[in-house]
């Protein structure tokens, strides 16, 4: 299991391959990835940028929780979280979540939960960038 937060920008394609190819037990059958990134607009407004800040150590500690919860839950082999704090521009990568395991039904649910999981309890707090100024954005049930 890998969890990251990270102030740079990522490929989350390159990082998940790299992942795969160190650690041969990547073989078991199936992954299910999630990569969210930045789109350009929110509540109907054009966004430039946003800064994602966070709590270190607690929130790596919550992305641990959750990860632990959802392997045990639907039997993981693996799970990866990549997840992007600072200041990010449209068309960036933000997080990536993948899940291994025997049988791909777990790893499509198990993603599914995980990454609903992350963006509703790990503390992150989201400022964006708009043509009216700064605004602070809420977290929400929205996908």
């Amino acid at each position: 299991m890998r969890i990251e937060v990270r102030t740079t920008a990522f490929n989350p394609w390159s990082e998940l391959n790299a992942y795969e190819s160190n650690d041969a037990n990547h073989s078991i059958g199936a992954c299910s990835a999630f990569v969210g990134s930045m789109r350009d607009f929110n509540e109907d407004t054009s966004v430039s940028a946003m800064t994602l800040d966070y709590y270190p150590g607690m929130t790596e500690n919550q992305l641990k929780k959750i990860a632990n919860t959802h392997s045990n839950q639907y039997q993981l082999e693996d799970v990866l979280i990549i997840h992007r704090v600072g200041e990010i521009k449209p068309g960036e990568s933000i997080v990536l979540v993948a899940c291994w395991s025997s049988h791909r039904k777990q790893t499509f649910d198990a993603c599914r939960s995980l990454m609903e999981d992350l963006k509703h309890k790990a503390p992150f707090w989201k400022q964006e960038k708009t043509d009216q100024g700064l605004r602070w954005v809420e977290k929400n049930t929205a996908g």
